[in-house]
């Protein structure tokens, strides 16, 4: 390595530089074909099939990807992968978007005619008009830079920016046609929403009402009712202070059935199993989630330091099943 910092700066500028005006110059190249591209996707029942190889299948992956987070139906379809049996899940109600800079690659044009063939509107992306790819296809999106990147002139560079530009440019045209809103995002993310939640602390998750307690020193019948009323799949047996002394599961019932080896007047503090886990409400939504998946547990009750019982907590509470809550008993 013989260059200096500052010129490797100079390098990194110039790149910069080449791409913003390949961009620049897509920008200026728009036109009415853009438009009737954002109504045909935008009309399009089924959904819209990227395709592309090489680093343009990189690109329409990217591309796919965006449109389907973002309230358009997507996926990427492997040219050749499609000519030997993929196009099988395709359907007349989709539309293929087909992304070559050259126009010519010839794994894209073998089955662009069986595409049109099925019925599907075909979208072109290229940087030539007159291309094979471009005379296949009912609508050319020309996205043509002035020089690649690469020193060489060789590599895609400024090329696959652009056109990855022209495909975020795309998706947000669609999220506008299609009155996508913030609630909606969230639908199809919610890695980021359970992130958030998983950060929350417990007491601001846990069921503090109607929960499933019944004394130890009641019979398992009314254990077994309680246990069945509360929805949660557990009863927590108690002392005549309230403290945790031990928990009966919807599992521990059916090891009793399958066992026969139980009565129903006996107390529950015979069949309930003692000192079981729980957590205090200081911890955090997503160490006790680490917890339930640790000990292969749905439920865990909340506990204060003499052992009272303060809630309980659900996985279901944890994931933000349904509206963030599990049982219609929830005080949530």
């Amino acid at each position: 390595m013989t260059r200096s910092r500052d010129s490797w700066l100079e390098v990194a500028r110039r790149v910069l530089d080449i791409e913003i005006e390949g961009i620049q110059a897509v920008k200026n190249d728009l036109g009415l074909s853009f438009d009737l591209a954002v109504e045909a996707m935008a009309g399009c029942k089924g959904r819209i099939v990227i395709t592309g190889i090489g680093k343009s299948g990189l690109i329409s992956r990217k591309i796919a990807a965006t449109l389907s987070s973002t309230g358009s139906p997507a996926f990427f379809l492997h040219p050749v992968e499609g000519a030997h049996g993929d196009m099988g899940m395709l359907t007349r109600d989709d539309l293929v978007l087909a992304i070559s800079n050259s126009g010519e690659t010839d794994e894209l044009n073998a089955i662009i005619p069986s595409l049109s063939a099925l019925g599907l509107k075909i979208i072109v992306m290229t940087s030539n008009p007159d291309s094979t790819m471009a005379k296949l296809s009912d609508l050319v999106l020309k996205v043509r830079v002035p020089r690649e990147a690469c020193t060489l002139g060789l590599a895609p560079t400024a090329s696959t920016t652009a056109a990855l530009a022209v495909g975020d440019a795309l998706a947000v045209c669609l999220m506008e046609c299609k009155h996508f809103k913030q609630k909606d995002f969230k639908k199809y993310h919610p890695g980021g929403v359970l992130g958030q939640r998983l950060k929350m602390n417990i007491l601001e998750l846990m069921h503090t009402r109607h929960l499933p307690l019944a004394d130890a020193g009641a019979s398992l019948e009314k254990a077994l009712i309680v246990l069945n009323q509360g929805g949660f799949g557990v009863v927590f047996l108690t002392d005549s202070s309230r403290r945790l002394a031990g928990i009966i599961t919807d599992g521990d019932v059916r090891r009793m059935v399958c066992g026969k080896k139980f009565d129903l007047q006996d107390p529950a503090r015979d069949y309930m199993i003692p000192n079981p886990l729980k957590v205090n409400p200081g911890a955090s939504a997503g160490a006790v989630l680490d917890i339930m998946e640790e000990n292969a547990v749905t439920v865990l009750p909340i506990i204060d330091d003499s052992q009272k019982i303060l809630g309980l907590i659900h996985l279901h509470d944890l994931l933000g099943k349904g509206k963030y809550k599990f049982s219609n008993n929830a005080d949530q």
